[in-house]
């Protein structure tokens, strides 16, 4: 069995590993591992503040605020996919709300759409494209490059004199760039843009697409 999540980081705060997770309910967790003793940490991950939920279940003496601050600092950018449970000491559990993939289920056949979504071959290109060296995304790359594409396309001109929709105008450039980028003829369907745009923005902490976004408004307001 497969989780989403991120791959594992060390943390120097403490000993101890940690790998953020992407939860069914939407929203993601941060999982922690000590490396001297058999104790692990979960916390959901606040998604306005981009700060820590408490869990009354952790052990404060053992994992204190500034590991899972040092977490959050590793863990932004990095990309999900489905990955095989992190088996650590005599730790193999999993949270309620982790999503679990059949390792036997084809790309793009999971219930849950962030599963889907890591498996596809638009998002493993965008990974691919705009990953730094130590494996983050460099999302101001990303947003430089879409805005430049949205500058110059024809149809989305069109959509700008039409006085599209922000969101419908944002599907449309993800579509264009995504199935580009992933070399393939057809775009995926708006709701396969929209479960991509969540997911990017998750391991964002943000909207990933902020500037775009208030390039699009730019444009809509001439």
């Amino acid at each position: 069995m497969n989780i989403i999540r991120s791959k594992v980081v060390e943390l120097n705060t403490i000993p101890a590993i940690a790998y953020k997770i992407r939860l069914k309910q939407g929203g993601s967790g941060i999982k922690i591992h000590r490396t001297d003793r058999d104790e692990t940490a979960f916390v959901e991950l606040d998604k306005r503040s981009g700060g820590i939920v408490p869990n009354a279940h952790n052990k404060l003496e053992f994992f204190p605020e500034e590991a899972f601050d040092e977490a959050i600092a590793e863990l932004v950018g990095l990309a999900y996919s489905a990955r095989g449970k992190v088996r650590f000491i005599a730790t193999e559990t999993v949270e309620d709300g982790e999503i679990e993939v059949p390792e036997d289920e084809a790309p793009g056949t999971h219930e849950d759409a962030t599963a889907n979504v890591v498996d596809s071959d638009e998002f493993i290109a965008i990974v691919d494209m705009y990953s730094d060296e130590w494996g983050k995304l460099n999302f101001p790359l990303m947003n430089k490059q879409f805005i430049q594409f949205a500058s110059k396309n024809k149809t989305v001109s069109e959509m700008i004199g039409d006085r599209a929709g922000e969101n419908e105008i944002l599907i449309r450039i993800v579509q264009n760039r995504a199935a580009f980028l992933a070399n393939n003829r057809d775009f995926i369907s708006d709701d396969e843009a929209a479960a991509l745009i969540d997911v990017l923005d998750d391991m964002c902490r943000r909207s990933a697409f902020k500037e775009l976004k208030l390039h699009i408004r730019k444009m809509l307001s001439r």
